[in-house]
């Protein structure tokens, strides 16, 4: 009877694992692999880009940040585009952003310059920065970046601009911190790529549910027909993911996958800053339309769920001495780990990352959804006030 038992369980544990296995490499091979697809596909010339190159107004909210501005501004401005403006929304008058556009405008007569009014109180500054910088705007095409992002190559603007079809109201790229040693740039490096694939493959499936704002382009009269950031106002972030949200939908989105396309972030205080980025992404994902979240946290619970149910099996199946049985779990365990080292790493190459992941893979895959389920924790202690706008 003892045996029998055993039997049934080994026989319970086996098919999870085989399912948890099957929608596991569904995920890798239909939505987690489109970057790499889209990027073959671009190869073959099997993707419709627009010839034309409109005008384009580049807009970046610019506090207390005058260093970065000074670096890494003029790779901007330098790009190799015929008609472009660039717009810096100045918040923060008591630092030297200032002299730093007045000095750079005399070189560069398509740098524009503003400020936010200081009777601007209870608002979302970034987002009343924004919508100055667009309301300021003279072109239809507006891109967006930040103070401490810097294009690869001066084809950032060209690459985006291939994509602005007729049909083409909104364009998404990539960013990524840059990478230095260390345990802690590496496990923001992978999160922040993971990250990518995911809300990146989903637009490239006809699905797009968000943006990052240090790369992305949309229509100045997308944002003005939308009524632009007015549905929350009363958050102090989500005037990229939120705002994208509501206004991708299918055939409106389109993801520019180039090397050459990709905005590098230099933050010296990367890990603090980036901690700080992803409770405010959490915290305003809860806002998100449709089920791309929910598809997202299934993948993640049955990440676990597949980890749990080898690990489960293996101690149960040496313990009774059924090796074959321990073997077809970790035959599993490999198939898994072998699709997902080759969808991240000819991703990771198609996007021009110097990191690649074989050993360090299952780490850093088992950690990433323990770190957001310590962020969410720390989500329920954090009072609702830090996110709201100021």
């Amino acid at each position: 009877m003892g045996t029998f038992t055993y039997h049934i369980i080994d026989l319970y544990i086996l098919s999870a694992a085989g399912v948890f296995t099957v929608i596991q490499l569904i995920y890798y091979l239909a939505l987690y692999n489109r970057i790499h697809r889209n990027h073959v596909k671009t190869k073959k010339e099997e993707i419709h880009f627009s010839q034309e190159l409109p005008p384009l107004s580049v807009i970046i909210y610019a506090h207390d940040d005058s260093k970065n501005l000074s670096k890494y501004l003029p790779s901007i401005l330098e790009q190799d585009y015929p008609l472009f403006e660039v717009i810096v929304i100045n918040e923060a008058l008591n630092d030297d952003i200032e002299s730093v556009l007045v000095n750079l405008a005399e070189k560069y007569p398509n740098l524009y310059h503003t400020f936010t009014p200081d009777s601007a109180l209870n608002i979302s500054h970034k987002k009343l920065a924004l919508s100055i910088g667009i309301k300021a705007s003279k072109y239809n095409w507006l891109v967006f970046t930040e103070t401490n992002c810097q294009p690869v190559s001066n084809q950032w603007l060209r690459l985006l601009a291939r994509n602005f079809t007729s049909h083409t109201q909104i364009v998404l790229g990539y960013s990524s911190y840059e990478s230095i040693k260390g345990w802690k740039n590496t496990k923001i490096s992978f999160d922040d790529l993971f990250s990518s694939i995911r809300y990146l493959g989903f637009a490239l499936a006809d699905l797009p549910y968000k943006g990052i704002g240090k790369n992305m382009a949309y229509r100045k009269d997308l944002f003005t027909s939308s009524k632009g950031y007015t549905e929350h106002l009363s958050l102090r972030r989500g005037e990229d993911d939120l705002f994208i949200n509501k206004v991708a939908r299918k055939g409106n989105t389109r993801v520019e996958t180039s090397a050459d396309a990709v905005i590098r972030i230099y933050d010296t205080t990367q890990y603090e800053n980036w901690k700080s980025e992803k409770l405010n992404y959490d915290f305003t994902s809860r806002f998100y339309r449709g089920i791309q979240r929910n598809l997202s946290g299934f993948e993640t619970c049955t990440r676990l769920f597949f980890y749990a149910a080898c690990t489960i099996g293996i101690i149960l199946s040496i313990q009774n001495m059924n090796f074959i049985l321990a073997g077809i779990y970790i035959l599993l365990w490999l198939i898994r780990l072998t699709i997902q080292m080759y969808v991240i790493n000819k991703t990771t190459k198609d996007l021009g990352e110097k990191k690649r992941y074989y050993f360090s893979l299952p780490i850093f895959d088992f950690l990433q959804p323990i770190r957001s389920l310590k962020l969410r924790i720390h989500l329920l202690f954090t009072k609702k006030a830090e996110f709201m706008r100021r």
